[in-house]
């Protein structure tokens, strides 16, 4: 985001029943980026849910195949 080039990132939570079929994704344990993620149990990304973050407050990454998969879903 400009001015304080904080970013815009999508919610993640451990409650897989917001899980949105073909539109979210989830990070499991086994996954290849799961470890560089900074996640602690298998957790679901939401794309539905949208917030801005400091950039400072990032604690983990996905990997970048996973991130172009997203991205994807939205073309």
């Amino acid at each position: 985001m400009p001015k304080y080039q904080d970013l815009l990132g999508c919610g993640i939570s451990t409650q897989l029943k917001q899980y949105i079929s073909d539109f979210d994704e989830i990070v499991s344990p086994g996954d290849d980026d799961f470890q560089s993620s900074g996640l602690v149990s298998q957790s679901v990304i939401r794309l539905s849910f949208l917030t801005v973050i400091a950039r400072n407050n990032i604690i983990g990454s996905i990997s970048t195949e996973r991130h172009k998969q997203l991205l994807n879903l939205f073309h």
